[in-house]
C-alpha cells in the first residue's frame, strides 16, 4: 500500500515545515489502544483480499486503512469489509462511522458513494495537515 500511495501522492515536498510532515504522520498513524477490530477478507481457499482497521476517535468510530489486494477489486471484498464495519459499529454503540481518503483515489470515493456514505468536512487530525482530503459518514 505504501507503495501505491507513493506513486499517487509522492513523497513529501522537501519544503514543507517537517513539523507539519511529522504532524501528517501522527494523524495517519493507529494507535493499537485505539482499534476496535481489524477485519479480513478472504477468498475460499483462505487468501488475504483485504483489509480494514475500526477504532475510535473522539466519540465516533473511524473506517482505517482500507487495503484491498490489486487483483480482488472490484470483486466486492472491499463492500464487504465496509459492511462488517457497519455492523461492528452498531454493536459498539456509534450513531456513525466516518472516514478520510484522498483527492488521488477515485476508485475509494466512488466506492464510498456507491455504498451509501455521505461528504463531510475534512475533521481533525486530517484538516490541518491533509485539507485536500475528503471525509465520508454513514449513519447507522
Amino acid at each position: 500500500m505504501d507503495e501505491e500511495m507513493h506513486e499517487r501522492y509522492g513523497s513529501a515536498n522537501g519544503d514543507e515545515d517537517p513539523a507539519v510532515t511529522a504532524e501528517r504522520n501522527r494523524s495517519l498513524a493507529v494507535d493499537p489502544a485505539k482499534v476496535i477490530t481489524s477485519l479480513l477478507a478472504i477468498d475460499e481457499d483462505g487468501t488475504p483480499l483485504g483489509h480494514i482497521a475500526v477504532r475510535w476517535l473522539g466519540d465516533d468510530v473511524e473506517l482505517k486503512r482500507l487495503i484491498v489486494v490489486a487483483a480482488a477489486r472490484g470483486k466486492g471484498a472491499a463492500t464487504a469489509l465496509l459492511t462488517e464495519s457497519e455492523q461492528v459499529g452498531r454493536e459498539q454503540g456509534a450513531r456513525r462511522l466516518i472516514l478520510q481518503t484522498g483527492d488521488r483515489q477515485p476508485e475509494a470515493v466512488a466506492l464510498y458513494e456507491k455504498t451509501g456514505w455521505d461528504r463531510i468536512p475534512v475533521y481533525a487530525p486530517y484538516a490541518a495537515t491533509m485539507p485536500w482530503s475528503f471525509c465520508f459518514e454513514k449513519a447507522l
